[in-house]
């Protein structure tokens, strides 16, 4: 990594051995399609954790709850989201991601 290099959390995460996957995660996806200025951070949020949920995701839900959060959802807005995601993602992923926003909600206590 050299001075110019950003510490990111893609880079500290998985950037020595995926360094490309880092930089586009970084560069293209966060710096580039969640800066897009036609949907709020609130809304990609929102977007985002849905799309976790219906497929069954809930390994990133951890990483993007919290991120939800920051970004203005409500914790009651998240729970309202996996149990409508229950009947169009399947009631098993609902029940992954409600452990997922359990965790993330007894962190931030």
């Amino acid at each position: 990594m050299t001075a110019k290099t950003p510490t990111t959390a893609a880079r500290k995460g998985f950037g020595d051995i995926a360094p490309k996957l880092a930089q586009l995660s970084d560069e293209v996806l966060f710096d580039d399609v969640w800066e897009r200025p036609e949907l709020s951070k609130r809304d990609r949020s929102l977007i985002t954790c849905a799309a976790l949920i219906a497929t069954g995701k809930s390994e990133q839900l951890g990483f993007h709850f919290p991120r939800a959060i920051e970004n203005g959802v409500t914790s009651e807005e998240l729970v309202e989201v996996i149990t409508h995601m229950a009947f169009y993602g399947g009631w098993p992923n609902a029940m992954s991601a409600i452990a997922k926003a359990r965790e993330t909600f007894l962190k931030g206590r």
